[in-house]
């Protein structure tokens, strides 16, 4: 049977900063994310099955999404625990904000690395993520392909 990409979008609401950087995003700012999760798979061809015709139910995926990447990033702070911005982190996060420390530089390429990972975590062994699409702004984004990454 042919094999076939299904696409969800999400949006959340983040905050970063980048330790370092010689422009504007160095100073703390948030972006309202999109991402967009593709993968591919078989549909279900056995018609006794309650998701039959399904490569993957949307309510599926949209609970993977969720769980790892939108109900984690929405309305936090994210920083690179490796620099400095940890002390700003530790401030923020004794006054009850939202705070994320990951062990990369928060731009939208390293983010949708590390959705990628986190998503693939916990796809059904027949589905594959096929790709992501991370908007930081309406003009830019970053974008993650499985067939980049094999």
């Amino acid at each position: 049977m042919a094999r076939i990409r299904i696409t969800k979008q999400f949006t959340f609401e983040t905050g970063h900063a980048l330790y370092g950087y010689d422009g504007k995003c160095r100073n703390v700012h948030g972006h309202s994310y999109k991402l967009s999760v593709t993968v591919i798979g078989t549909p279900i061809s056995d018609n006794s099955n309650v998701k039959f015709g399904m490569v993957i139910d949307f309510g599926d995926l949209k609970k993977i999404v969720k769980e790892e990447i939108v109900d984690v990033f929405d309305h936090a702070t994210v920083f690179n625990k490796n620099t400095p911005h940890v002390e700003l982190a530790k401030e923020l996060s004794d006054r009850g904000h939202d705070v994320l420390l990951v062990d990369y530089q928060p731009t939208s390429e390293m983010m949708v690395l590390d959705f990628a990972d986190k998503i693939k975590k916990r796809l059904p062994e027949t589905i594959t993520l096929h790709s992501l699409k991370l908007q930081e702004t309406e003009t830019s984004y970053a974008e993650w392909f499985a067939s980049d990454n094999a």
